[in-house]
């Protein structure tokens, strides 16, 4: 299995991975204009991309998801509720589904609460072992934070679904699988963020302030604790969903 992260300048992480071996990776969270590094990756690593994914859509930078998916042949993906909202072909994902690239596999976990389409992704490589290796967390699950609950309808609604999310679908998960968050220090999509930009599950349980909060006291300090909004929201979305004019 190989294994990349990529970082840029306002803290937003994008992920590349695979199976050497049987010449399979998956993209996730490309930023616009980073098709091409994925694609010289792709070569050095001698893989083809199966699958372009995004773990939501994002209201803070432009994706390149859908060039990267259009360069390399392959589907673009997004949870299956994205698919009767955006103007493209897309690949809805299911909860529970998995993607197989290889001896790599992917299990994608619905996270709603930081936006409705939030998904995780659980991913195992089957020459080590059946059990998961990590888990890209998206905006789900931060390093010392946890995604903002104001982008995909009402705070206090949205923050009880992220906690529910990430107790019912993370938190019971092996603590000793490595998370990989989609922003570290930066990013205006949590409050609170590590500059670290990967973590543990039994880490952020132990040191994580929201993981120790009940569900009310969860949702009462997220509300009261929402970055502005990011810059061009309304733009940026709309582009991400293919409706910019």
């Amino acid at each position: 299995m190989f294994f990349k992260q990529r970082s840029h300048g306002d803290g937003t992480l994008s992920y590349f991975y695979g199976c050497g071996s049987q010449g399979s990776a998956v993209a996730v969270d490309v930023v616009a204009g980073d098709a091409p590094w994925f694609l010289e990756e792709a070569q050095k690593a001698a893989v083809r991309i199966r699958f372009v994914i995004d773990t939501h859509i994002h209201a803070d930078h432009l994706s390149g998801g859908r060039r990267l998916a259009e360069l390399a042949g392959a589907p673009y993906a997004m949870h299956e509720s994205d698919v009767d909202k955006v103007r493209f072909p897309l690949r809805g994902l299911a909860d529970g589904e998995v993607l197989e690239t290889g001896n790599v596999v992917t299990k994608i976990l619905h996270t709603p609460g930081h936006t409705l389409d939030s998904v995780c992704l659980l991913v195992s490589d089957l020459r080590r072992s059946q059990d998961p290796w990590f888990v890209l967390t998206g905006d789900t699950l931060f390093v010392s934070g946890v995604g903002r609950p104001d982008l995909g309808g009402s705070p206090e609604e949205m923050a009880g679904r992220l906690f529910d999310s990430i107790h019912q679908k993370l938190l019971v998960l092996p603590d000793d699988l490595e998370i990989f968050p989609g922003h570290a220090a930066g990013s205006v999509c949590g409050a609170g963020l590590s500059g670290k930009p990967s973590s543990t599950l039994g880490f952020e349980k132990r040191w994580n302030p929201y993981l120790h909060m009940d569900r009310d006291t969860f949702i009462a300090t997220l509300v009261a604790d929402i970055p502005a909004r990011p810059a061009e929201m309304a733009r940026i979305v709309a582009t991400n969903l293919g409706s910019a004019a």
